[in-house]
């Protein structure tokens, strides 16, 4: 028998909310719909609104994330990838959506997909000061240490030592 699923509460706030919902049964996250519309000029950004609020438990958060399509057709994007809501928080649910056009205004009317509501488990974690890491293959190597081509160079490093 597969596992019950876990219910979160949501408040509709407005009349103008809708609830989240996937658009497929095995979608990871749910849409989030404006309740309220926006203009965004070109290269300009605009908080709207959601309309609802989530009772997530302890241990559990939301992760606002841009819609690929959105971002493919319009150039729409969310500021702060992913926005973060946390188990605490019981306000409602708003979206920092951003125009990376340099020339189309993009208007947001009410009931749009502007975003998506992804759930995530949050491990109990507890941070320890130390004075030293353990050494791994990458070491402090970061942004665009991995190139942007794979090479063989890379293959063959992420393969392991060779034996001889």
């Amino acid at each position: 028998m597969p596992p019950r699923p876990l219910t979160i509460g949501v408040k509709l706030l407005s009349p103008q909310a809708r609830m989240p919902r996937r658009a497929y049964a095995d979608d990871a996250a749910w849409d989030l719909f404006a309740a309220e519309g926006a203009v965004i000029a070109p290269l300009s950004r605009a908080v709207v609104g959601t309309g609802i609020a989530i009772g997530l438990r302890p241990g559990l958060a939301a992760l606002t994330l841009p819609r690929s399509g959105l971002a493919a057709r319009h150039g729409i994007s969310v500021v702060n990838a992913p926005g973060l809501v946390d188990p605490g928080y019981r306000g409602e649910v708003k979206v920092i959506l951003l125009n990376t056009d340099e020339h189309e205004t993009f208007v947001v009317a009410r009931g749009d997909r502007i975003a998506q509501l992804l759930l995530v488990s949050l491990p109990d974690v507890h941070l320890d000061q130390v004075g030293d890491l353990d050494d791994t293959h990458r070491g402090g190597r970061g942004f665009g240490s991995s190139g942007r081509r794979e090479s063989h160079e890379q293959t063959d490093r992420a393969k392991g030592p060779r034996r001889r």
